[in-house]
């Protein structure tokens, strides 16, 4: 391969990301729940929480360029976007593909682990932070350093197994100050606990938290693309 040649394939590689499925679904989470969504998952995850329920984006997934990308999302006809995955930061021009959202137009969210620095987002991304439990058997990767970078366009999540990881997730709520810095989310764990449990801690406690269900799974369970 020429020069010339090498060159226009590096530059056509910068510009794909590996790509699991692009959907169209409702929110069924955070802020922006119930509003119709298109969902790009992209493909890794350097994690593996006990509970995950996106396991097959580990591996596999299709090469597509960014601009192949933007196309099937205006196809679907909406305004907001979730990139997800996996951990969609793992591939790092992700960051091209929200800038690129970004500037066209849309309402864009970033779905993340928290174990990647997240602060080479674009400031215009709705990042949905998602700190590990000790119960996820994830915990030790959280990046701590990125609570100071939250802003109120920002939402932090805690997935919860039960009643230890609440009271963890209370304190590092009250030790950082998280709710007066974003939306913070509690969520629990579809196959750990019960929902109305964790409904009634947060308001014996008074908590300054939004208690959340996921509603694509309350409407169509686990069917992947919805």
């Amino acid at each position: 391969m020429n020069a010339v040649a090498s060159d226009a394939a590096d530059a056509a590689a910068a510009d794909r990301l590996r790509i699991t499925e692009i959907f169209l679904s409702l929110q069924g989470e955070a802020r922006d729940a119930g509003w119709p969504t298109v969902f790009v998952r992209l493909t890794g995850c350097p994690l593996r929480c006990v509970y995950c329920d996106t396991a097959y984006a580990f591996h596999g997934g299709q090469w597509r360029e960014i601009d192949t990308i933007l196309a099937e999302v205006a196809r679907h006809g909406v305004r907001h976007v979730c990139v997800t995955g996996g951990e969609p930061l793992a591939q790092k021009r992700c960051h091209a593909l929200l800038r690129r959202l970004c500037d066209a137009g849309y309402a864009v969210s970033l779905e993340t682990s928290g174990a990647i620095d997240i602060g080479a987002v674009d400031p215009r991304v709705s990042r949905v932070l998602d700190i590990k439990t000790p119960a996820s058997g994830e915990a030790h990767r959280n990046l701590w350093q990125n609570l100071p970078l939250l802003t109120a366009h920002d939402q932090v999540k805690f997935v919860l197994c039960g009643r230890a990881d609440y009271d963890w997730a209370v304190g590092v709520v009250r030790e950082h100050g998280l709710a007066a810095r974003c939306d913070v989310l509690f969520s629990p764990s579809k196959s750990e606990m019960d929902a109305r449990e964790l409904a009634d801690w947060i308001v014996a406690d008074r908590l300054p938290v939004r208690f959340q269900m996921q509603l694509h799974k309350l409407l169509w369970n686990d069917e992947p693309g919805r």
